[in-house]
């Protein structure tokens, strides 16, 4: 039976930033104009870990995976001719959320526009950044801190704002099962949700208020069943953890409310094209079921497995949207799965596994110490690496992949070079320029009064926000921001997952051939091969990283990993202090470029020339041939999927480098 009145669409955004705050506001306002309903702002990897254009490890990284925000200068550009009290704005920033919302604040007031108009969602989970994404800066307490400051300010001051949005959807691109998914989110909201409930700022009668801010951000699938299952569940358990365990008693409060971003990491190099009807599946996923459905929701694009999309491709995404929305029926009926045998014992099955996951990590002393104790990465780490070996194995079939191979030559991919959009190699350097003259006018006295000030708040216990607001009006950087909390709070470094994980079983051919050959080759060489994993730059993203170095160890190598964030020259120093046979580089946020040369060179300064580097990541065809031309051994993309060939590949490059 139709619905008496039709439902009103969901929010729908693109994720989009690059380059300058005025090419990128510039993109914002076409994407606008076709129809989008909010926006999805995208930061570069120096502003979500909270350096400026000029630190040592932003080189290569500016401007690269989003806009680079650096002072309240950014901000006016970045939104200019965008009323912010009419504007819903999501923004993908974690450790220096709290920078970023009180940049948005000023700016918006400089507008006219009241902090009380002001709608949108800061990401703020700095848990799954532990996990998966890797942008943390500050030790957990101290970041469990700024997150529960800032709920507490937007309670108070910015009511409508979403001072949270809870992230299950890297922790999917990490590994996660649907059980997973939602038993290490929910943990994650408790910690949170203690943490504001017993910091006694928020007075006990206003903590509906809290609850009914918390925002999610959920991955949807490509198993499209699964996924909707997996949102009713998630429906159940916020109803019930909110009731039960804060005695939330208004139920409106207790509604989920959650954006999506659909899986990016079924998304394929191979046969890119399949992706469109993959993105749709997922997209089906998250509005199907009207009891589930998100608030809010933004697509990847089709040829993001290849490099950044271009606005054509964004807007092809968002197209898809509005066809389900406008075109189709869905929105004229109520929730289409009421009732269902199979819909309701699927949901079942999910909220007792979540529920047993979620006693397991409260056992232990909740989501902060299972992520101090290495427990949650080591859990992500061992179902990706399962995932992996069903992939390679032909159990999980991939189209194009591992499936259906053949293909006719594709119109889309002809032309792989412009296929994807890249960054003006001139952004960094007019990053730099404009932080020079941005600190040339401004009032030095000011900002050392209000960085004293922040100081001191830090170091006290008083509400961040308000010393922050000062920093931003004093004409304060991002990078002088969490310079001074990283000075008060101290630097921190987590765990990898790779030391405990579950990796491959002894069984296998493919897998018994490559360890005789680490075998006799260690052998000829006199002692074990030693394969050196880097993670250069600024680039979170260790999902790939931590599956190479799982499948080296298990295929014989001693294998060095050091997690996340180091520079060339720390890789380099690495190498020689280890006495490495071979470096694997992994790198996803475009700065390949400017670091794997820098590693290379590094290495033959220090005198390992006959240690070659092979690199991974998502590297287009052009910057490949370019890298393979100045000396890498090999470059691997998403289309390579086989780890064990990989690593004979290794060995044989090892071989060639050693004349054996």
């Amino acid at each position: 039976m139709a619905s008496l009145e039709r439902d009103r669409p969901w929010v729908m955004r693109t994720y989009a930033g690059h380059s300058s705050a005025a090419e990128s506001n510039a993109l914002f306002r076409r994407n606008l104009a076709k129809g989008q309903t909010g926006l999805s702002v995208a930061f570069d990897l120096p502003t979500q870990t909270g350096y400026d254009a000029d630190h040592p490890l932003a080189k290569g990284e500016v401007g690269k995976v989003g806009v680079p925000v650096a002072h309240l200068g950014d901000v006016r550009a970045l939104f200019d001719q965008i009323p912010l009290a009419q504007m819903n704005t999501s923004m993908t920033i974690n450790a220096p959320a709290m920078w970023l919302l009180a940049l948005y604040q000023v700016a918006a007031q400089e507008q006219g526009a009241l902090p009380s108009e002001l709608t949108g969602t800061t990401q703020n989970d700095i848990v799954k950044e532990y996990l998966s994404r890797g942008t943390y800066a500050f030790p957990p307490d101290a970041s469990l801190r700024l997150t529960t400051d800032l709920i507490a300010y937007t309670v108070a001051n910015v009511p409508k704002w979403n001072p949270i949005n809870i992230c299950s959807y890297h922790l999917q691109e990490a590994g996660a099962t649907p059980v997973q998914e939602l038993a290490f989110a929910l943990s994650t909201a408790i910690a949170v949700l203690d943490r504001v409930r017993d910091g006694g700022q928020v007075p006990p009668e206003r903590f509906g208020d809290v609850v009914q801010r918390i925002s999610f951000f959920v991955n949807s699938g490509v198993r499209f069943i699964e996924e909707m299952c997996k949102m009713r569940a998630f429906v159940q358990l916020w109803d019930e953890l909110t009731l039960e365990r804060y005695g939330v008693t208004d139920a409106k409060a207790r509604r989920l409310r959650y954006g999506v971003q659909v899986n990016s990491l079924g998304l394929t190099e191979a046969q890119p094209e399949n992706n469109v009807q993959r993105i749709v599946l997922e997209m089906l996923g998250v509005t199907l079921s009207k009891n589930a459905r998100a608030r809010a929701v933004q697509l990847p694009a089709w040829n993001e497995a290849l490099g950044l999309p271009r606005p054509w491709d964004q807007q092809w995404s968002l197209r898809m949207q509005q066809v389900l929305a406008y075109e189709s029926d869905l929105l004229e009926y109520a929730d289409i799965f009421d009732g269902s045998h199979v819909i309701e014992a699927k949901v079942a099955e999910l909220v007792e596994g979540a529920r047993e996951e979620i006693d397991r990590v409260q056992a232990m002393g909740g989501a902060v110490a299972a992520v101090e104790s290495g427990y949650l990465k080591q859990a992500l780490v061992a179902s990706h690496a399962e995932r992996w070996q069903r992939i390679e194995s032909g159990e999980q079939v991939v189209v194009g992949v591992n499936k259906f191979e053949n293909t006719e030559p594709s119109p889309l991919t002809a032309d792989l070079d412009t296929a994807i959009q890249t960054v003006d190699p001139a952004a960094e350097q007019a990053a730099l320029a404009s932080l020079r003259e941005w600190r040339a006018q401004r009032d030095a006295k000011a900002v050392e009064t209000a960085l004293t000030k922040l100081r001191a708040t830090a170091k006290g216990s008083d509400n961040l926000m308000p010393a922050t607001l000062e920093c931003v009006r004093a004409g304060v950087t991002t990078g002088e921001w969490a310079g001074v909390l990283r000075e008060m709070f101290g630097e921190y470094r987590a765990p990898t997952g790779v030391s405990g994980s579950v990796g491959v079983s002894a069984g296998g051919e493919a897998i018994a051939a490559v360890r005789e050959k680490v075998a006799s080759t260690s052998t000829e060489l006199g002692g074990r091969l030693r394969f050196l994993v880097g993670k250069p730059g600024l680039d979170g993203h260790s999902n790939g990283a931590e599956q190479v170095a799982v499948r080296a160890r298990d295929v014989g190598f001693e294998v060095i990993y050091q997690g996340i964030r180091l520079t060339p020259e720390q890789i380099v120093a690495a190498a020689v202090a280890e006495d490495v046979h071979c470096v694997g580089l992994s790198i996803l946020s475009g700065s390949h470029m400017e670091l794997v040369p820098a590693v290379v060179a590094g290495l033959r300064e220090a005198g390992l020339e006959d240690v070659p580097v092979v690199v991974g990541g998502i590297v287009p065809d052009a910057d490949a041939r370019a890298l393979l031309a100045s000396g890498v051994a090999a470059v691997y993309t998403p289309k390579d999927y086989d780890l064990t060939g990989m690593m004979s590949d290794m060995v044989d490059v090892i071989r060639r480098a050693n004349k054996i």
